[in-house]
C-alpha cells in the first residue's frame, strides 16, 4: 500500500486569490501530487503527495512563479512592518517630486526644461520599476504559466504605459506621456497591499495569541537541584517544577504538590481549577498559589496548544461551498478583464487617437480587482475561527461555519454531555457473601479500564488484577478476576448472557430514583445491582431553552433505560427522547433524521458516539481541555461547555452575513467601476490610471475592514 504523505509549506509571492487559485491548479496537475489546498491569508499550501520528494514539490512551486520558504512551523509572531513603512515613505516623497516635475507646467509653477524633464521622468520611472520589480516579475511569470493574476493586470498596464511613453519621446510627442501614471499605479498598489497586509495580520491575532501562551523556559528538576532550560530542551518524562505565578511549560501530569491554575486561555473557564497529584496540566496555564512537580508528557508539536493551532490552521485551509464558487469566479476574472480592456481599446480607437484608447485600456486593467473577490470569504473564515478558538470552540472544517446557521435539530447524548458525567453511587443491592467494599473493588477493577463516564463513579486504588479485558459495545465490560468471568453492564448484557433477572423489584426501585443501573455478574451469577446517579449541568436547562427559542428541535439519546432518561428529560424540558440506545442505534437514528432532510447537530463524548457524530451534519464532541485529538467530530467544545453551541450558531450567522456583504461589495465595485473605466459614462465622469489604482486599493480595503468588524461582534 502506497503511503500518502502530507506537508504544509510556507509560500512567498502570492498577492491575490488568482495567485492562490492558480498555484493550486498548477500543483494539482503535477505527477505525485494527490491534493492541494492553498491558503492566501496564511500564505501556506497544504499538499498531499506520494512517490516524490519535497524538493520536487518546491521546484513545482518555483515553476509556477512562486517560492517555497520551507515547512510551515508556526505563525509569524515577530513580523514587523516598520521596514516596509519606511520604504513607502521614501517612495511617497519620490512620487510627489515626480508629480511636480510632470505637472508643474499645468499650474504655471516653475518647471524643468523639456529635455531635463524627460530625463527626470525616465530616471524616476526606472527607480519605480525597480521598486515594483516583484509585481512585474510575478505578472509575467504567472502569464507564462497560464495563471494570470492581479500582478499580470498591473504589469500589462505599466508596461504598455511606459512603452508608449518612450515611443512618444523618440517621436518628440511630449503631450502624451504616461511615466507618472505608471509610477503612481506601482506606488498605490504597494501602498494598498501594505495597508491590506497590516489588517490581514490582525485576522491572525487570536491564533498568534495561542502561540505566545507557552513560556520560553522551563525549570528542570534533577535530584534536589533545579535548572532553567529552554522549551526545546525538555524531553518526555522530564520532571519539571512550577512555582506560584509561573506558567506550565509543557503538557504533563502532576507528580507532587497541588495548586490552583488559570486555564481560561484554553477552556474559557475563568474560575481557577485545583490540580493535585495525578491530574493533568496544560502548557501555558498559570500557577496561582502552590509549588508542584510535574512530568512532561506532551512536548513540541504534540502539545495541546500545538494541536489547537494546527486544528485552527487546517480549518482555515478548508473551503466552504461559497468560497469554492468565489474561487471559480476569481479564477476566470483576469482573462475576462483582458478581453474587456482589449474591446474597450478597440472601440475607442475607432473614435479617438491611440493615446486616449491606451489610457482607457490601462485604466480598465488597473481598476479591476480580483483581490476583493478573493479575500471576501477566507479572511472572514480566519477571523471566525480565531474567535471560536478564543472561546473554547475548535472547528476542524470551515464548512461548519457554513452549516451551523442551517441546523434545525440538535441531538444530545445524555451522560457527560447534558449531565456532568460525575456519577455517584446512589444505592447498592448486594446479593453476594462479599461486603459492599469488596463488591465495589471488583467493579472498580474492571471500570478502571473503561473510558465510559460511569467509570468515574468508582475508586482507583487497591484494585484487583484483571486479565482479558473487553469492551462490549452498548452493553458493558468484561474481564477475568481470580480466573473467574466478571461482567459489569446494563439489562441488555443479561439478555446477551441469557441470565435470568430475579431482581426486577430492585431494578424498578433504582429506575424510579433516576439511576443508571449496573448489573455485576461474577461466575455467571448476579452478585450485585448498583444504581449510579448523574448530575445535570447548570447550563443545560438554559441551553435547551435558548435552542427552543431558535426553533431548533431538541432530542436526547441515551443508553440508559427509558424511566431514567425520562426523569432527566423532564427536568430539562426535553420532549423527545430515545432510550436504551446502542452506539449503532444512535448512528441509525441520526441517519434517519438526515434522510428526512433534517440538518442535524449531534453532541456526544466522541467515544461511544463516534459513528453518530460522523453521520451528523455537524458532529460536536466535548473535551476536558487536555485531549482534543478526536477524529470523529467536526467541532470540539473544551471544558464541556455545551452552552457554547449558542455562540457557534451566532458566529455562523454573523460570519455569513459579513461574507455576503463582502461578496456584494466586491461584485458591486467591479460592476460599477469597470464600465466607468471603459468610458461608458465619459460625458459625466472620466477615470485615469492613477484614480483607478486608488479605487482598486479602496475596494480591497473595504472588504478587509468590513471583515474586521467580525472581531468586534459579541
Amino acid at each position: 500500500m502506497i503511503k500518502i504523505n502530507k506537508i504544509v509549506l510556507k509560500i512567498e509571492g502570492m498577492t491575490c486569490s488568482a495567485c492562490s487559485n492558480g498555484l493550486e491548479k498548477y500543483l494539482k496537475k503535477q505527477t505525485g501530487i494527490k491534493d492541494v489546498n492553498v491558503n492566501l491569508i496564511l500564505a501556506i499550501a497544504t499538499i498531499s503527495y506520494e512517490n516524490i520528494k519535497i524538493k520536487d514539490i518546491e521546484n513545482y512551486i518555483k515553476e509556477a512563479g512562486f517560492k517555497s520558504l520551507g515547512e510551515f512551523k508556526n505563525l509569524d509572531d515577530d513580523h514587523t512592518f516598520k521596514k516596509e513603512k519606511n520604504v513607502l515613505i521614501f517612495y511617497g516623497i519620490l512620487l510627489i517630486i515626480l508629480m511636480y516635475i510632470a505637472m508643474a507646467h499645468m499650474f504655471n509653477l516653475p518647471s524643468l526644461p523639456n529635455n531635463l524633464k524627460i530625463y527626470a521622468l525616465i530616471l524616476f520611472s526606472l527607480v519605480f520599476l525597480i521598486y515594483g520589480f516583484d509585481i512585474i516579475k510575478n505578472g509575467f511569470k504567472n502569464l507564462i504559466h497560464k495563471i494570470p493574476n492581479m500582478d499580470t493586470l498591473v504589469t500589462f498596464s505599466v508596461t504598455f504605459s511606459l512603452i508608449y511613453s518612450l515611443y512618444n519621446v523618440f517621436n518628440s510627442n511630449y503631450d502624451n506621456l504616461y511615466f507618472e501614471s505608471a509610477c503612481m499605479v506601482i506606488y498605490f498598489i504597494k501602498l494598498g497591499r501594505f495597508i491590506e497586509n497590516i489588517n490581514k495580520d490582525k485576522t491572525k491575532d487570536a491564533i498568534k495569541s495561542l502561540v505566545q501562551i507557552t513560556p520560553k523556559y522551563a525549570t528542570l528538576k534533577k535530584d534536589t537541584k533545579e535548572a532553567q532550560i529552554t522549551i526545546d530542551e525538555v524531553k518526555i518524562n522530564d520532571i519539571l517544577v512550577c512555582h506560584p505565578g509561573e506558567k506550565i511549560a509543557v503538557d504533563g501530569i502532576i507528580t507532587d504538590g497541588y495548586a490552583h491554575f488559570d486555564e481560561a486561555f484554553i477552556t474559557g473557564e475563568s474560575k481557577p481549577n485545583l490540580k493535585k497529584k495525578n491530574d493533568k496540566v496544560i502548557a501555558g496555564s498559570i500557577n496561582y498559589d502552590g509549588v508542584i512537580n510535574y512530568q512532561a508528557k506532551k512536548i513540541g508539536r504534540d502539545s495541546t496548544i500545538s494541536e489547537i493551532v494546527k486544528m485552527v490552521v487546517e480549518s482555515t485551509n478548508s473551503k466552504t461551498k461559497i468560497q469554492r464558487i468565489a474561487d471559480k469566479v476569481s479564477g476566470i476574472f483576469v482573462p475576462i478583464i483582458f478581453i474587456i480592456a482589449s474591446i474597450t481599446f478597440l472601440i475607442h480607437l475607432l473614435n479617438n487617437d491611440f493615446a486616449t484608447s491606451l489610457n482607457y485600456f490601462v485604466t480598465v486593467l488597473v481598476v479591476a480587482c480580483p483581490c476583493a473577490l478573493g479575500l471576501a470569504v477566507p479572511i472572514v473564515i480566519m477571523i471566525a475561527n480565531g474567535k471560536c478558538a478564543k472561546n473554547g470552540i475548535f472547528i476542524k472544517e470551515a464548512s461548519v461555519l457554513e452549516n451551523a446557521r442551517t441546523i434545525d435539530t440538535v441531538v444530545f447524548d445524555k451522560t457527560g454531555t447534558l449531565t456532568y458525567g460525575d456519577l455517584k453511587i446512589s444505592k447498592i443491592f448486594n446479593y453476594s457473601n462479599l461486603n459492599n467494599q469488596e463488591l465495589l473493588r471488583i467493579v472498580s477493577s474492571l471500570e478502571i479500564n473503561s473510558n465510559h463516564p460511569i467509570a468515574k463513579a468508582f475508586f482507583k486504588e487497591k484494585l484487583l488484577k484483571v486479565s482479558d479485558f473487553k469492551n462490549i459495545v452498548g452493553m458493558g465490560i468484561y474481564g477475568k478476576i481470580n480466573r473467574k468471568d466478571c461482567y459489569v453492564g446494563n439489562l441488555k448484557l443479561l439478555e446477551k448472557l441469557q441470565i435470568e433477572d430475579i431482581h426486577e423489584n430492585d431494578y424498578k426501585y433504582l429506575t424510579n430514583q433516576g439511576c443508571s443501573i449496573l448489573y455485576v455478574i461474577y461466575n455467571q451469577k448476579i452478585i450485585g445491582l448498583i444504581g449510579v446517579k448523574d448530575v445535570i449541568k447548570e447550563s443545560s436547562k438554559t441551553l435547551i431553552k435558548k435552542l427552543k427559542n431558535l426553533n431548533i428541535n431538541v432530542i436526547m439519546l441515551t443508553g440508559d433505560n427509558h424511566n431514567t432518561a425520562s426523569l432527566i428529560a423532564k427536568e430539562l424540558s426535553i420532549e423527545s427522547i430515545k432510550a436504551d440506545m446502542t452506539p449503532k442505534a444512535k448512528a441509525d437514528f441520526i441517519q434517519e433524521l438526515i434522510d428526512k432532510n433534517n440538518k442535524v447537530l449531534m453532541v456526544g463524548d466522541g467515544i461511544n458516539d463516534a459513528v453518530a457524530l460522523v453521520k451528523a451534519t455537524i458532529g460536536v464532541s466535548i473535551s476536558d481541555g487536555t485531549d482534543i485529538a478526536n477524529n470523529s467530530s467536526n467541532v470540539i467544545l473544551l471544558n464541556n461547555k455545551i452552552d457554547n453551541l449558542i455562540y457557534l450558531f451566532k458566529i455562523s450567522n454573523d460570519t455569513f452575513k459579513i461574507i455576503k456583504q463582502n461578496l456584494f461589495w466586491a461584485f458591486f465595485y467591479n460592476i460599477i467601476m469597470i464600465p466607468i473605466a471603459a468610458g461608458a459614462l465619459e460625458n459625466f465622469i472620466i477615470m485615469n490610471p492613477m484614480i483607478a489604482s486608488i479605487m482598486m486599493t479602496l475596494s480591497s480595503l473595504t472588504v478587509v475592514f468590513n471583515s474586521l468588524r467580525l472581531r468586534r461582534m459579541k
